[in-house]
């Protein structure tokens, strides 16, 4: 018996770092963990050569929650790039925790966990693995469950959830990886003011003008071009602004804008996707 879960990454609407308050969407990119249960210890493989220190966490977690006498193996594949900004150690550990709690569950006939406590599970693995600053519950509940949240990190609250608009995503990803657990987070507090004022717009519907707002004070921050989103907007973009703690832009535009914003970024150095908006988030493929 072995499960598949896929799980997609998410760009930020709203940075959490700064307040606690935070907002994410799913993006078209996914993380898959196939697992399969085994007489014992715990074995994970990254086709991508990643470090699997996190899913080891992860399955270890969900055994020792059930309380069961078995080992797992898991095999994870990834469309998202480490340290991008984008969700990759949410999409990860969202997909892992399911995968090894859908088996034990199977397995030994137990009632399986609820999608609140996949979702803690995962988020209480991201901040042991140390691979985050505030739990990122933004980003791990718009992974979880597709679409856009709204969220207080602080609390774990989703403070509200939708389906986001057909549109596409566009990301550009410099040649340069960006670590959240080693970002300047005093650096970024000093934004908070400025931040809840994007925050404030995301409750109000505003989703564009809260992502490119946020996207450009956490530039300032974090020393990226902001000149980069400006470029995207110049071009016909709705939003742009960095992800994350970045190295990873993100641009939301129509099919008519989409042109325009390629232009824009496909002479930068680095890597340019083009994606959609996930609404799914985290599940069992059959």
């Amino acid at each position: 018996m072995k499960r598949i879960v896929r799980s997609p990454g998410s760009a930020t609407v709203v940075n959490a770092i700064a307040t606690g308050k935070g907002s994410a969407f799913g993006i078209g990119l996914h993380v898959e963990a196939e697992a399969k249960l085994s007489g014992a210890g715990i074995s994970c493989i990254s086709r991508e050569g990643a470090d699997t220190s996190l899913i080891e966490l992860c399955a270890g977690m969900v055994i020792d929650r059930y309380g069961v006498d078995t080992g797992v193996e898991i095999i994870t594949r990834s469309e998202l790039p480490v340290a991008s900004g984008l969700s990759s150690s949410s999409a990860a550990s969202n997909a892992a925790v399911m995968a090894v709690s859908s088996l034990i569950s199977d397995e030994f006939q137990v009632e399986a966990m609820s999608d609140e406590e996949i979702l803690d599970m995962a988020v209480d693995a991201s901040l042991r693995a140390g691979v985050t600053v505030t739990g990122a519950y933004d980003d791990a509940s718009a992974s979880f469950y597709g679409g856009l949240t709204v969220t207080d990190n602080t609390a774990r609250e989703i403070i509200s959830r939708r389906e986001m608009e057909n549109q596409k995503v566009l990301i550009y990803m410099p040649d340069r990886k960006s670590l959240t657990a080693q970002s300047d987070v005093p650096r970024m507090k000093l934004l908070a003011p400025w931040v809840d004022m994007a925050f404030r717009e995301v409750l109000n519907g505003r989703v564009h003008r809260a992502l490119t707002l946020n996207g450009i004070l956490y530039c300032a921050s974090l020393g990226f071009d902001p000149g980069i989103a400006l470029d995207a907007l110049e071009a016909g973009a709705a939003a742009a602004g960095l992800s994350g703690t970045g190295p990873s832009f993100v641009a939301l535009a129509d099919e008519d804008s989409v042109p325009g914003v390629i232009d824009a970024w496909e002479s930068l150095e680095g890597n340019l996707i083009i994606t959609s908006v996930d609404n799914r988030g985290t599940f069992v493929v059959e």
